[in-house]
């Protein structure tokens, strides 16, 4: 209706210029003065057409995107840990966006650390859902305990997107045929592992640095319960078999995602197994971080006599593949996994119907692009 009137407005103003212009019996100047008045008036009511267009239309977004008014609402975060170098990052973009680009107020938006303990974040769970929290946010300390949290959360009505520890595909399957408020985000952990695989393969040796015929390498995962670290560990072995690569695995042992329990487990590898190892896979860069010192103690070179491969693309480790420190490493987009997952919180409480999983894609690292990857992390 108001768009009708300005509309109308422009129109009439239009009709004025024209009829003072064409038809006045009055002196020339003060025909041009009518005709500029007009003209005056007719940008004016068009320009605030548009500015109410403008408006109308962003409004009409935010409602479509289920985030029309949402400053009331709580959103209850835990976070598995918080001195997680990835999940710092994430928590730090989540926590952005749901407050700068979603319109959750500051004071509504409670982050709490898990402390890598099971038991301490269902705790935190259990107090959010007391305190009647709207939405639930949750990186599990174990993804295994899913449906238990899943039930809680359903009992008390309260939507929850589970974000980078995926629950197993049984419990995903079990929201969408019951029709659960809850949902995963992430990014599928295959992609990574085979990613980190084709960045060895696209060495000049194919990571077989001695020339023997095949690719001896160690394996430092995370969390062996944790499904990201089950597919790294398989996907990137996977890529250089499939490539028609025969491998040799030296040693897999568990890091749990910790720089300094990589380091040690590097150092015991290198004095071990010297210079048969030709690749270090880590589950994810904290690790590869923490294998560098162990490699650069030893007088090894990554890219000369050793290859290094890691997942997230932490500041640091991007800057290492820059330095031709560390091989590669693959971009865990942080940056649109928050995004997601800030969506579809505010799609639950739009009362909207959500898919069960929702990934995002991974990009490889190399020295190709690790500048650009470095520019937007910063």
């Amino acid at each position: 209706m108001r768009l009708a009137k300005k509309a109308t407005a422009i129109a009439l103003a239009s009709v004025m210029a024209m009829s003072l212009a064409g038809c006045s019996s009055k002196p020339a100047e003060t025909t041009a003065a009518a005709t500029e008045a007009a003209t005056e008036a007719a940008t004016e009511a068009a320009t605030e057409a548009a500015t109410t267009a403008a408006a109308e239309a962003a409004t009409t977004a935010a409602e479509a995107a289920g985030t029309a008014d949402v400053s009331d609402k709580k959103v209850g975060i835990s976070i598995y840990k918080f001195d997680d170098n990835f999940m710092t990052l994430y928590r730090t973009e989540l926590v952005r966006y749901l407050t700068e680009d979603l319109g959750f107020k500051a004071e509504n938006v409670v982050v709490q650390d898990g402390k890598g303990d099971q038991a301490e974040q269902t705790n935190q769970i259990q107090n959010f859902i007391t305190q009647k929290y709207d939405v639930l946010i949750l990186n599990l300390v174990q993804a295994s305990s899913a449906p238990e949290i899943t039930d809680m959360c359903k009992e008390a009505g309260i939507p929850v997107v589970y974000i980078n520890r995926e629950p197993d595909a049984d419990e995903e399957a079990r929201w969408a045929s019951e029709g659960i408020a809850a949902t995963y985000v992430g990014c599928d952990a295959r992609q990574s592992g085979t990613y980190q695989g084709e960045e060895i393969l696209e060495t000049s040796t194919k990571g077989d640095i001695n020339g023997d015929g095949k690719v001896s390498y160690i394996m430092i995962q995370g969390d062996p319960e944790n499904v990201d670290a089950q597919y790294r560990t398989e996907f990137s072995v996977k890529a250089l078999t499939d490539a028609g690569m025969e491998v040799e695995e030296l040693l897999l042992q568990r890091g749990d995602w910790d720089q300094a329990k990589a380091q040690q487990i590097a150092q015991d590898a290198l004095n071990q197994y010297g210079d048969k190892i030709e690749v270090i896979f880590c589950n994810n860069d904290a690790m590869a971080l923490g294998a560098l010192q162990s490699i650069e103690a030893a007088g090894r070179t990554v890219n000369e006599d050793i290859y290094l491969v890691g997942v997230d693309a932490l500041t640091e480790a991007v800057q290492n593949v820059i330095d031709g420190k560390q091989t590669g490493t693959v971009f865990n987009d942080h940056f649109a996994q928050a995004k997601a997952a800030g969506d579809i919180a505010a799609k639950f409480l739009a009362g909207e119907t959500v898919e069960a999983v929702n990934m995002v894609d991974y990009s490889k690292v190399t020295q190709e692009n690790a500048q650009q990857i470095l520019d937007q992390l910063k």
